[in-house]
């Protein structure tokens, strides 16, 4: 399956250039010049990655990264920017985005931010499945999580997460299996941050989380998504 993208820049030659060079690459490229024009199609069109650039007319990159996130979407953002300010990173990663290349840049160094949060990111369900446990439901396809009818955001990689504890329901898996198989970190890694996650996804998806009902904890052991 050729990954889908969506381009958002107002520039017009960085536009088409950029178009130009991602389907040689062998993408399918959407694009948007403006930010209300970027943001619906980035909320209606499954895609599977977002390139965003910061400065749009309209509606900045920044208030779109914002709202996809509201809504519930997990598609991975990769926003370009002419700022270098680290208080403008910080934000843009806080709204959501899952990375940052600052103008001007190097085509190929865009490619490889590309492929590398490809390969980080769910696949998309070629059958668009998707699964209800009790009040929640995942849709693998949309990149979507809804509790009680309601979208629930999550960053991009709770959603892989998520999605991993799904795919092995009924399985204890266990930090080191994540780390590899999730954030592709080697097993001896000392970290936190899949504790990190699982406490941020229970807070989200869990009626309660002190009490947890999908994502129990094996002692000694790691986690299972209940099933």
């Amino acid at each position: 399956m050729n990954e889908n993208l969506l381009l958002v820049e107002d520039e017009d030659d960085l536009r088409i250039t950029l178009s130009d060079r991602l389907h040689s690459e062998g993408y399918m490229v959407q694009c948007a010049s403006n930010g209300e024009d970027g943001l619906d199609q980035a909320t209606r069109l499954p895609l599977d990655l977002i390139i965003l650039d910061v400065m749009l007319p309209g509606r900045s990159g920044l208030d779109i990264c914002h709202d996809i996130r509201r809504a519930g979407l997990a598609t991975p953002i990769l926003m370009l920017t002419a700022r270098s300010q680290i208080v403008d990173k910080v934000l843009g990663l806080k709204l959501g985005a899952d990375d940052y290349l600052t103008k001007p840049f190097e085509t190929l160094e865009l490619l490889a931010r590309i492929e590398a949060l490809l390969r980080r990111a769910p696949a998309r369900s070629e059958k668009g499945e998707i699964l209800e446990f009790g009040s929640l439901r995942v849709d693998f396809r949309g990149t979507q999580v809804a509790r009680d009818g309601k979208s629930v955001y999550l960053s991009a990689r709770e959603f892989q997460l998520l999605r991993y504890l799904i795919e092995h329901r009924g399985k204890t898996v266990s930090r080191d299996e994540i780390l590899k198989e999730v954030w592709n970190y080697e097993t001896t890694t000392f970290t936190r941050t899949v504790d990190v996650h699982i406490a941020s996804l229970r807070q989200k998806l869990e009626l309660d989380a002190k009490r947890p009902q999908w994502i129990l904890t094996v002692p000694g052991l790691g986690y299972r998504f209940f099933q």
